[in-house]
């Protein structure tokens, strides 16, 4: 990571979850977890992954299918299954992401299991809450979710193991953040 995003990084951040695509339009990409052990930054795991369909942006705007570059802090967590032991606050609601997938769709358990990327949201509240404290034109409802194999609107996928993991792992204490964006973008 760059000095330019490395220095967003918030010096209690402990913990961090870095996600890169080859190149500002790909919607493939890899997400590597952080812990930092002392002064240095130890890798923990890494799991192949999507981001937005159009790739990467620094201007996200709603339903443009690209990803917002930046830092984001993580907070909140939820999913229609039970919580797998999750350490952020949990919101299980069997309910509450029934209203994006239409009966029958490939994308039916994407929403299993959802870590909440604080962009353009309120922390301290449930994944599916629709608050956008910087205006709806700006997007949101950003999350870390499963893996379908494919682009996403603007979330990162993730495989299942990958999101128990992650779940399990980051820890609020730890103040963990997303580091997302493009190689060029997050070495700059």
């Amino acid at each position: 990571m760059g000095s330019r995003l490395g220095k967003r990084v918030p010096a209690d951040a402990r913990q961090a979850v870095v996600v890169y695509g080859d190149d500002a339009d790909s919607a493939e990409s890899t997400v590597v977890l952080y812990e930092k052990q002392g002064t240095a930054w130890k890798r923990q795991g890494s799991w192949p992954a999507h981001n937005g369909r159009l790739g990467w942006t620094t201007d996200h705007r709603m339903d443009d299918e690209r990803s917002p570059v930046g830092v984001f802090s993580v907070t909140d967590a939820g999913g229609s299954l039970d919580d797998p032991g999750s350490r952020l606050r949990y919101w299980y609601d069997d309910n509450a992401f029934a209203s994006m997938i239409e009966d029958g769709d490939e994308h039916v358990h994407d929403f299993d299991y959802v870590i909440a990327i604080n962009y353009n949201r309120l922390k301290g509240v449930p994944p599916f809450d629709w608050s956008r404290p910087d205006g709806v034109e700006k997007g949101g409802g950003i999350w870390l979710h499963l893996d379908h194999g494919d682009g996403t609107s603007a979330c990162v996928t993730v495989p299942e193991s990958g999101m128990k993991t992650l779940l399990r792992t980051l820890d609020p204490r730890r103040h963990p953040v997303v580091v997302m964006g493009d190689r060029k973008r997050l070495s700059a």
